[in-house]
């Protein structure tokens, strides 16, 4: 036993110490409250972990995600932050994969093996996935975000604790930093890139003009000395303001010259779609689209023509007026507002650029105004405390604590606020669906198959007698069959499009909701459910129903007015999603 394990001991107790020791634990996330988290597992007596994230080490990320250091930088997060964590305990067996968790291998059979799941996500729509796939294989599952100086970490156990979903999420307000720099899938992620990055790069302080040590060493010395050269430059071209080419020095390093850059590391690109450099002397030969009038100048979206010529009108606004204001005091700057024309024009301009670059929705001149001014940084601090939380959520788990676990959120003047555990919503159209999965051929068997086998196969015999002319299948957002769309009916489920790992929401006339999550079946048989659907639930009176739903519309004032006043200052129509 080593003398951190007898510490633990002594802390913990034998009996809960045990629990720890023998746990199997999954971390969703590599980042900011990721490898916090990983630091506490392995230091809190947990030594069997395995800790996926699709991303790579940006130079932007060392700055809060402390198992990473400059030679790292290109890295994979998840190869590295075991390897740092490691150093804090070498008798801990961890497993890193650089994946997306949504891939199919990642089934709700692979979700069993963990006693628990920790999330560590900077995204809506993977949180999600998570969710489900925990409520589906029935492990529990703590979910932390933060925001600025806010936070909270709290459990989800199937059929004891609010889900995810039991609430309705807005749009995240904030935005994953780790994708910024070199991954952007989002408007948002560009957005903030020309406004935080770009902007304050030539007009403002830049975020990396910070000295770069020279580490000839290590054999990520190459890549350092890249990014040190990458610095200069931008020097080079705010040295250059005012001369005639000045908007194509910046056009053709960050559309050109960085994008290539991006593209020579193949790795990032193996399971993502390729971004596509843009060239300055193509675009200034490009003729200007003739469009009709769209209505309000500022909900027009600009083609790709447009937006050049904005870039490169509004960049040399802002270099004039900064090289004037520098006349008479040197060490000026300009600051973004959105309320500056020539600062809107460029950011809406260089995020649709770029958006343009990597596949990504453009938006109009509204569009970006609105967004742009909701942009939070990640700092340090918050991670540590939240991550610090999420290890005593573990806990509590072990201890068979789930409804008496209670929610926890950070907030300012470093106040830590609990909550009670919610019930699950009864509406909820994810944990309180009936699910089920199912064992299936994807090659031979059909959706007509999995219709009689499954849906219309009566409740006696397990399946969850629906009647065929009343039912709808969705995969996601798409209808893959109704009693008027059965085009579908007799292809294979691989011509489908499903595949292992799908979930389909089934409906019928009554409103019952089956989620079906498909897995490949490893037997000769065509469908298999591998458990009995559960019954349908009895529906409440309808007076009964409405004597609940008043009861709880006046429960949750009381509990919303409570939290307002000691601990977020948020409405219920305006939620902000806590992202990393």
């Amino acid at each position: 036993m080593t003398e951190r394990d007898s510490y633990n001991i002594r802390t913990l107790g034998k009996e809960l110490f045990d629990k720890v020791s023998s746990s199997k634990i999954l971390l969703v996330g590599a980042g900011g409250i990721g490898c916090e988290l990983l630091k506490n597992l392995v230091m809190s007596g947990f030594k069997d972990i395995v800790v996926i994230d699709l991303d790579t080490i940006d130079i932007s990320n060392l700055n809060r995600q402390f198992l990473f250091q400059k030679q790292h930088v290109k890295q994979a997060k998840a190869h590295v932050a075991k390897e740092s964590a490691h150093r804090f305990n070498p008798s801990v067996n961890i497993e890193s994969l650089q994946s997306n968790i949504k891939e199919p291998q990642f089934n709700v059979q692979w979700f069993k093996q963990f006693t628990m799941v920790l999330n560590a996500l900077d995204n809506l729509e993977a949180r999600r996935h998570v969710n489900a796939m925990c409520l589906a294989a029935d492990v529990p599952l703590v979910e932390s975000g933060t925001q600025g100086y806010f936070g909270q970490a709290y459990v989800i156990k199937k059929d004891e604790t609010e889900c995810f979903d039991c609430q309705p999420k807005t749009a995240p307000k904030t935005y994953p930093v780790c994708t910024i720099r070199s991954t952007p899938s989002a408007p948002i992620h560009c957005i903030v890139w020309a406004k935080s990055f770009l902007f304050s790069q030539l007009f403002g302080n830049s975020e990396d003009e910070e000295t770069l040590e020279p580490d000839n060493s290590d054999k990520m010395a190459k890549e350092i000395a890249a990014l040190k050269r990458e610095t200069e430059e931008l020097k080079a071209i705010k040295e250059a303001a005012g001369s005639p080419d000045y908007t194509k020095k910046i056009f053709t390093k960050v559309f050109e010259t960085d994008i290539n850059r991006l593209l020579s590391m193949e790795s990032m690109w193996e399971k993502r779609e390729k971004p596509t450099p843009l060239h300055y002397d193509d675009l200034e030969e490009m003729m200007t689209e003739a469009t009709e009038n769209q209505g309000l100048a500022d909900r027009k979206v600009w083609d790709l023509k447009e937006n050049f010529e904005v870039f490169k009108e509004s960049a040399t606004k802002l270099s004039t007026r900064l090289l004037k204001e520098k006349e008479t005091q040197p060490d000026a700057i300009l600051s973004f507002d959105k309320d500056d024309d020539d600062a809107m024009d460029f950011v809406t301009a260089a995020s649709n650029l770029r958006a343009h670059i990597f596949a990504i929705k453009t938006n109009s001149l509204f569009d970006v105004k609105s967004m742009a001014g909701n942009i939070i940084p990640a700092i340090a601090t918050t991670n540590a405390v939240i991550a610090g939380l999420v290890i005593l959520k573990a806990f509590g788990i072990l201890q068979g604590q789930f409804k008496n676990n209670p929610r926890v959120y950070l907030h300012t003047s470093s106040r830590l606020i609990p909550e009670a555990n919610s019930e699950p919503n009864p509406a909820c159209s994810v944990c309180k669906s009936r699910s089920a999965t199912v064992s299936v051929d994807f090659e031979k068997a059909t959706l007509k198959d999995l219709i009689d086998k499954v849906l219309v196969l009566s409740t006696e015999e397990g399946g969850a007698g629906m009647e065929q002319d009343e039912i709808a299948i969705m995969d996601g957002s798409r209808m893959i069959y109704d009693v008027d769309f059965d085009d579908m009916a007799d292809l294979p489920l691989k011509e489908v499009g499903l595949k292992a790992d799908s979930i389909l929401r089934v409906t019928n006339d009554d409103g019952d909701e089956i989620d079906l999550i498909m897995e490949s079946i490893d037997t000769d048989e065509l469908i298999k459910l591998t458990s009995p659907l559960s019954k349908i639930q009895p529906k409440l009176p309808i007076k009964r129903k409405m004597e609940e739903e008043e009861e709880e519309a006046h429960k949750k004032v009381k509990t919303s007015h409570t939290v307002v006043d000691d601990v977020i200052l948020l409405d219920d129509e305006d939620e902000v999603v806590l992202l990393d």
